[in-house]
């Protein structure tokens, strides 16, 4: 008896020409008798929908629901198998699918809120903690095994627009000048972590803007007054400034914007910098503000996806699951943006998890509220003749 359950219904907004093509540019399917490109990508998103982190409860839950696999182009795999897969296989044929699907929840994103139309990202890093005597390729310090998430988070959606993984030892700027490409008239922002004076000049140079905090020791120099403080918006102080050190100033010979600025919510002051001289100084303090963001997206997949626990120890076993944790999210908010529902993504992630063998509509499932679902019978009520049925007989 065929099924048609939800899951085949996500396959609609998966490219599979795509990630053939790119399997077969990549050879990840060569010398491959039965367990392919395309089974280990199903099997791994089916753990990552429902929640499975181990071998064993992946392989006894594909066999639990082995009646429903056959329409998927699925069948139970065994531990063994898997774990070769995850260790073996180039990870880099789910960074494609990952890149195309960020192509399709882009061009149906919500903007970034502000007036101005320039591409606003989030940079940061997040660290994930691994077990040394199992992943050695990790080290972080003497006694402990960690690996870094350095990602760019686009503002517009909140979509992971660029992931790199690193060893727990590598520098969030190192990473970010390394592999982070700079787009022109797009702004950046990101905390403390990323102040770097050469780098400034890098985005400064290349048309870009960056909007970052300022670090307590840093030797700046005023020059003037950019514009006039608004207190009612909170802004303090708004200056032109250049560093004072010669040798910074070497490094950045330009002049930068500080604005100053007291948040009567929290109480705190604080202090950004800026390259950018068009926008007002209370929506630099927003764009700052707009950067937790990020710090929410590394908390929602962490306690929503698994990327805590690892099928593999290998780093191509890591990157695997990674990527394929990351489409589980780009599925979630395309089905969001396309279908508009009124239900946050960790609503959507629950019930997708629920009913994922289940043969039910997904527009139904996502509509369901209180508001919806029928009153269970009451079974005390005095039954009823029927019309057509007993009262006729």
């Amino acid at each position: 008896m065929p099924y048609n359950t939800i899951f085949s219904k996500l396959f609609q907004f998966i490219p599979r020409h795509r990630f053939e093509s790119s399997v077969e540019n990549c050879g990840a399917d060569r010398y491959c008798k039965h367990f392919s490109a395309w089974k280990q990508f199903l099997t791994c998103l089916y753990a990552q929908i429902t929640g499975k982190d181990s071998l064993r409860e992946i392989s006894d839950g594909l066999l639990v629901n082995q009646a429903r696999l056959y329409h998927l182009g699925m069948e139970p795999v065994a531990k063994s198998t898997l774990a070769d897969a995850m260790n073996r296989r180039d990870p880099g044929i789910f960074r494609d699918l990952f890149n195309e699907l960020l192509e399709r929840c882009t061009a149906l994103a919500p903007g970034h809120g502000f007036r101005f139309h320039n591409p606003l990202y989030a940079i940061d890093s997040t660290t994930i903690s691994l077990c040394l005597s199992m992943y050695d390729w990790a080290r972080y310090r003497k006694n402990k095994g960690a690996a870094k998430l350095h990602t760019q988070l686009d503002l517009s959606g909140n979509l992971p627009c660029f992931v790199v993984m690193s060893n727990g030892r590598m520098a969030d700027i190192r990473a970010a000048r390394k592999w982070f490409r700079i787009d022109p008239d797009s702004i950046y922002t990101y905390d403390k972590g990323y102040c770097d004076y050469e780098w400034f000049k890098e985005i400064d140079g290349r048309g870009a803007f960056f909007v970052t905090r300022l670090k307590q020791n840093a030797r700046l120099r005023l020059v003037g007054q950019h514009l006039v403080p608004n207190e009612k918006l909170g802004v303090v102080a708004d200056d032109m400034v250049e560093l004072e050190l010669q040798n910074a100033r070497e490094t950045y010979p330009g002049k930068l914007r500080r604005v100053m600025f007291h948040d009567e919510k929290t109480g705190g002051d604080y202090v950004f910098l800026t390259n950018n001289c068009r926008l007002s100084a209370a929506t630099i303090a927003a764009i700052y503000k707009k950067r937790w963001q990020i710090e929410l997206f590394f908390k929602w997949i962490k306690q929503n996806l698994q990327v805590k626990t690892f099928l593999g120890t290998s780093e191509n076993a890591v990157m695997t699951q990674i990527w394929i944790a990351l489409i589980h999210f780009l599925l979630v908010a395309y089905i969001k943006f396309l279908t508009k529902v009124p239900i946050s993504l960790t609503e959507i992630t629950l019930r997708l998890r629920e009913q994922l063998m289940g043969n039910s509509h997904l527009l139904e499932l996502l509509s369901l509220d209180r508001k919806t679902l029928a009153k269970p019978p009451d079974w005390n009520r005095p039954r009823q003749l029927e019309l057509f049925g007993e009262f006729m007989c």
